[in-house]
């Protein structure tokens, strides 16, 4: 009687997931493949890669051994069927887009996003004919009554940034289904250690992994994942994936791939004709900080919750979003959806306003004033005066970016430490 496959836990999946010692020298790292090109065994083997016959490698803007690990590495983490890296979180969702729509496409999406996700979404989005319906995620029912004909996907933010929102998924992923769309989830705040989305009914994964994978502030990136599970041929809203695709002489991606049909082409087209592609050495910096993911994120955490326990407390403050306290109106979906608790990034109101906001950011010390998060460094920021000031007030307002907000990402410095700085920067205002 054969025994059921082990099944490795996360922390041994971030640590070895895609990656194993290199053949010719036994170099147990993964090596920076840094090259262009890959040279073929003949004529015949260069025409089976380039009509997508054979799997290998021809050209980094398209696949590179380095970014490959890290690619297997962050499906595996979330639990996903495959991986496509790209330069960044946004050119990651543009690559998902790309392949989900046409011109007059519609999609929903939630109205707690980061702000450069509202703009790309609203304003650049549109330009290529892809229009965005922004919807209230705290009645998950709110995306049922805003779907139209053209909708193609719904897109949420899993731990919203920079408010602290948890999205209800498993609802808003059965509106989906039952609306024959996927539900695209935004994992970067949560990462896969905190919280896995595919297993709540999403079906599509992106991540900035500027952020925490990567975890030090050190390398630009971001990762689309499918979950390998959607059916793209249902009712025919999806001809960019069930069609014959011109460019590879009639090929139809879902026909031939299958359950990691949406990833390949949007590697081998939207990145391909668009050239995003992640650089190996970003790869190797991403893959390296995921080794450590799950021992930071607990410390994050516990910082975190920290942190906003002493602010919840300080007189200077009128009020701290952070799913972690039992005063959030988060706080149960957290526990549902994040069991290992509510990420290290939240938002607190200043009495005082806008411009108590601005001095305090430039009144801390050991909190580095900057437009990041994920770090190993405890970082600050005022949002409406940075990352949310090219939106309306309205919009600031609902994405959770007022005048009064500042947002904190919680670092791996000594808890007492922090507590000190920002106490220390309150007494300035």
């Amino acid at each position: 009687m054969s025994k059921a496959p082990h099944i490795y836990g996360i922390e041994t999946l971030a640590i070895h997931a895609g990656a194993r010692p290199e053949p010719v020298t036994g170099a147990r790292n993964t090596p920076i493949y840094q090259t262009t090109a890959y040279a073929f065994e003949d004529t015949d083997h260069a025409a089976d890669l380039f009509n997508l016959q054979t799997f290998g490698f021809i050209y980094s803007r398209l696949t590179n051994p380095t970014v490959a690990v890290l690619e297997e590495r962050v499906a595996s983490l979330e639990g996903g069927r495959a991986a496509v890296c790209a330069a960044s979180g946004h050119a990651a969702q543009f690559l998902a887009f790309f392949t989900l729509l046409d011109p007059g496409d519609e999609f929903l999406a939630s109205t707690n996003l980061y702000g450069g996700s509202i703009t790309q979404f609203s304003h650049s989005f549109k330009r290529l004919g892809w229009n965005c319906h922004f919807v209230d995620p705290k009645d998950p029912e709110n995306f049922r009554r805003a779907l139209t004909p053209k909708c193609k996907a719904i897109f949420v933010e899993a731990l919203a940034n920079p408010g602290g929102v948890v999205v209800d998924l498993e609802p808003v992923a059965a509106i989906a289904k039952d609306a024959g769309i996927p539900l695209i989830v935004d994992n970067t705040l949560a990462t896969p250690y905190l919280c896995r989305p595919l297993e709540w009914g999403a079906d599509l994964i992106v991540h900035s992994t500027t952020k925490f994978l990567s975890g030090h502030g050190t390398s630009m990136g971001g990762a689309l994942v499918e979950s390998g599970k959607f059916d793209w041929a249902r009712d025919g809203k999806f001809p960019t994936m069930t069609e014959p695709d011109p460019a590879y002489h009639g090929l139809t991606f879902y026909e031939m791939f299958g359950d990691f049909g949406f990833t390949m082409k949007a590697r081998t087209v939207a990145l391909r004709d668009f050239g995003p592609a992640m650089s190996p050495t970003n790869a190797f910096y991403t893959i390296t900080g995921i080794e450590s993911l799950p021992v930071r994120m607990d410390r994050h955490v516990a910082n975190a919750e920290t942190v906003a326990a002493f602010l919840e407390g300080h007189k200077a403050v009128a009020w701290v979003s952070y799913a972690g306290l039992k005063s959030s109106p988060y706080f149960d979906l957290a526990k549902k959806y994040l069991p290992k608790g509510a990420g290290s990034v939240f938002t607190f109101g200043l009495r005082g306003g806008y411009e108590a906001g601005i001095k305090l950011v430039e009144s801390v010390n050991l909190f580095s004033h900057l437009a990041n998060i994920g770090d190993t460094r405890s970082l600050i920021l005022h949002p409406a005066s940075t990352t949310h000031r090219q939106l309306t007030d309205e919009q600031r307002a609902a994405a959770g970016a007022g005048p009064d907000v500042i947002r904190l990402s919680i670092g791996l410095e000594t808890a007492g430490d922090l507590l000190a700085d920002l106490d220390q920067g309150l007494a300035t205002r």
